[in-house]
């Protein structure tokens, strides 16, 4: 098969790790890839948000299957524009794409079917907002109710903290994502991610993962698009799993197929754990990143076939064929990030680390120069490392990233600290 992976980030070059090692693939395309992508792939300089742009480039290079990483090119209905022209994808409706692109759209969703989630209140007026936030006081979470980058979100310890947050959201912060802020309870408890697939019908759990969003070590300092994550999630238990499917991911399922847009593709479930339940903090409609790369890393070869009885709409009968194992990844970051950073420092020993089963270094912000790599954004390497143990998988990480010389980045130390109840 022909096949073309969307985007260019580490969830990306995970997945096409995953993919290439399938006897399935013949020929992969990433677009727009990245230097460490470019090693396993052929990389395209496509705009990968122009629908008419990608079905013109998969008819002219007779791609079988589209893999579409983030979630963009899916709230801009690059997933429709590919099933009216015939080829098969990976990837929701823009339709259900709602589910993560507006978190208004996934409160009423989750009001229809009963499914457990926080209280919520909706505004498009700074008035009412600040109103409400008076009376409900802090903590609380403030939200722009559409896609921003993973930005839009202000949990907010304090009310004027949260005062501050509405301002930015409906002050345009965050442009067209920002026209109707969404308020919610905060939620106590440990957060797990969910991941499974869904034909429009079937749902097939394919595992779990902890992400480690905040930049500072013991998980202080400002909120990132994810520091390091690990899979799978000892708090999101066989009980509590199985609960989340039976009393929120199956009823969503359910209630998307009976408003007429039934979902297909990964449903990424962020669940909030306390006291052995789950309540639902939002979904997302694509891998998480960096929870794929860690999925990938335990899923291997099969994550092809998975995703490909999923576009077909075959995901009855099939199995996930778990090794009993763990997998961690370490995100390296340019300095400064979250907040400002210099791109184009230079990167040295990635050429002579192993790329196995067990050890790999995803590129999420990387580029090619004079014949080795260049930091090219905030978040820019995926350390990444299995093992028998959640503990054997960390040491690989770390001894990945101490081989790393990259006096212009940093990265976490505490990575899988909640689960092995260690700190550096």
């Amino acid at each position: 098969m022909n096949i073309l992976v969307l985007g260019g980030g580490g969830r990306e070059h995970a997945l096409a790790w995953a993919i290439k090692q399938n006897p399935k693939c013949d020929r992969l395309i990433v677009a727009p890839g990245n230097a460490g992508i470019a090693q396993l792939a052929e990389c395209a300089a496509l705009d990968v948000l122009d629908a008419g742009a990608v079905v013109t480039f998969c008819e002219e290079n007779a791609v079988d299957f589209v893999v579409i990483g983030p979630e963009a090119p899916l709230a801009a209905g690059v997933g429709d524009a590919l099933a009216g022209a015939g080829i098969l994808a990976f990837g929701p409706s823009a339709a259900a794409a709602r589910l993560e692109s507006s978190k208004a759209f996934t409160k009423e969703i989750c009001d229809a079917c009963g499914a457990p989630t926080a209280a919520y209140a909706r505004f498009t007026e700074i008035g009412p907002a600040r109103e409400h936030i008076r009376k409900v006081g802090a903590p609380v979470v403030v939200k722009a109710d559409g896609l921003a980058a993973g930005k839009g979100v202000i949990v907010a310890m304090t009310e004027a903290e949260a005062l501050a947050g509405l301002e930015q959201i409906l002050g345009g912060a965050f442009g067209a994502a920002g026209s109707e802020v969404v308020i919610e309870e905060f939620m106590e408890g440990e957060e797990a991610s969910f991941f499974v697939l869904c034909d429009g019908e079937t749902v097939l759990p394919i595992g779990s993962a902890q992400d480690h969003k905040r930049v500072g070590e013991g998980d202080t300092g400002p909120n990132t698009g994810g520091m390091g994550a690990y899979s799978p999630a000892p708090v999101l238990t066989d009980a509590i799993a199985e609960d989340a499917l039976e009393r929120i991911i199956r009823p969503t399922i359910a209630e998307m197929a009976r408003r007429g847009m039934p979902y297909r593709g990964v449903l990424y479930a962020g669940l909030m754990i306390r006291d052995g339940a789950a309540r639902l903090v939002e979904y997302n409609v694509r891998f998480g990143d960096p929870e794929c790369q860690v999925l990938m890393m335990r899923l291997g070869a099969q994550a092809l076939d998975l995703m490909l009885a999923c576009a077909a709409g075959r995901l009855a009968g099939m199995e996930v064929a778990w090794a009993d194992d763990h997998a961690l990844t370490v995100v390296m970051a340019t300095n400064g990030y979250p907040g400002d950073y210099a791109r184009g420092s230079q990167i040295r020993g990635l050429e002579e680390l192993p790329q196995t089963s067990f050890e790999m270094v995803f590129h999420a912000g990387t580029a090619a120069r004079d014949g080795g790599f260049i930091a090219a954004g905030g978040r820019v390497l995926n350390v990444t490392a299995r093992g028998a143990s959640l503990a054997e998988a960390r040491e690989r990480a770390y001894r990945l990233v101490d081989r790393i010389d990259w006096p212009g980045g940093f990265c976490r130390r505490d990575i899988g600290w909640r689960a092995l109840r260690v700190r550096p």
